[in-house]
């Protein structure tokens, strides 16, 4: 995922939205014509489908430390990949987030239904399953220890902060393994090659990103596993009451909706400058705001500001189980 709630903001790449915004009463340069959608507030959010492919893609891939990534570790580890889609990984952020299980007794449920401890072989020796300061990310290390343990290795999970802490004890071997996300890891190990200003390297299509991953991989002693279907990216979403009236399931039933002087856009301080925000919004979609509601990336603020009425359209994430999907 491009940005993160909370303190890990700084943990991730900040390539996907952003630039200084307004407290909510200054209209951006962009805004132009169109009567737009006013803010209606409401506790129910509903996630608008990317329907052109704004986002890069931030699957759930697992990146290993060269030694301890064997063809037996990747087996293990890509079993979980290939268990989880969105709606599952949903449903596990879910059992944890809202229905408060522990990320053990999630990936344990998960486990047992998806037969994840069955059909794995050929492990020995301890290995370390990094995880971050995040429950999705504590889960998702949870499940690849009980794969890994059932292949024959003796996992254990190290508990990390943020990515600049934990990716270099990836290429030192003190992790053997962590839960990624496709395109933050390829523009992370991207910058930390050619430099802050870096082109970059992910892409919308997830085949070539995880080619440009594999390759950055080799420079620093990791290895890539398959990604996974679930991931976890930049999503917008507004309230339900402003979806039913405009009829809005995608982001382009949005443009032709919503595009004008009465839409408040809500997202993090950066998002008016950064591609995959407010400019991406623009020229993919051609949607504009008539002012724009500092609020922080996928996390309460932004949330609130929708909940609130303060908001038209946030910026979100698509693995946010509090989220009602369009339909």
């Amino acid at each position: 995922m491009i940005f993160m709630a909370g303190a890990l903001v700084s943990a991730f790449a900040l390539t996907a939205c952003g630039g200084a915004g307004s407290s909510g009463t200054a209209a951006p340069p962009s805004a132009t014509g169109g009567a737009g959608c006013k803010p209606v507030a409401s506790d129910q959010l509903v996630l608008l489908t990317d329907d052109k492919d704004l986002q890069n893609t931030d699957n759930i891939v697992a990146v290993a430390n060269v030694r301890a990534g064997t063809p037996a570790l990747l087996a293990a580890v890509d079993k979980v990949g290939a268990a989880l889609d969105q709606p599952k990984l949903l449903a596990l952020n879910k059992a944890v987030e809202i229905d408060r299980k522990t990320s053990l007794v999630a990936a344990q449920e998960f486990a047992t239904t998806n037969g994840l401890a069955t059909g794995l072989s050929g492990g020995s020796g301890k290995v370390v399953v990094g995880a971050a300061g995040f429950p999705e990310s504590q889960t998702l290390a949870e499940l690849y220890k009980i794969a890994l343990n059932a292949a024959g290795f003796q996992a254990s999970v190290l508990q990390s902060t943020n990515r600049e802490v934990y990716e270099p004890a990836l290429e030192s071997g003190e992790i053997s393994v962590f839960p990624e996300y496709a395109s933050t890891m390829t523009e992370f190990l991207n910058q930390k090659a050619n430099g802050k200003g870096a082109a970059p390297k992910s892409s919308n299509e997830i085949d070539k990103t995880i080619a440009a991953l594999k390759e950055l991989g080799t420079k620093y002693g990791l290895n890539v596993g398959t990604p996974s279907k679930a991931s976890d990216e930049n999503a917008f979403a507004v309230t339900k009451p402003v979806a039913d009236a405009n009829q809005l399931k995608t982001l382009s039933d949005f443009a032709a909706k919503c595009s004008g002087t009465a839409s408040v856009l809500a997202g993090p301080a950066e998002c008016p400058e950064r591609p995959f925000c407010q400019p991406g919004l623009q020229s993919k979609y051609g949607i504009t705001f008539g002012s724009f509601f500092e609020g922080d990336a996928g996390g309460p603020r932004t949330k609130t500001a929708l909940k609130e009425g303060k908001a038209t359209l946030g910026l979100v994430f698509s693995s946010d189980s509090s989220l009602t999907p369009a339909g």
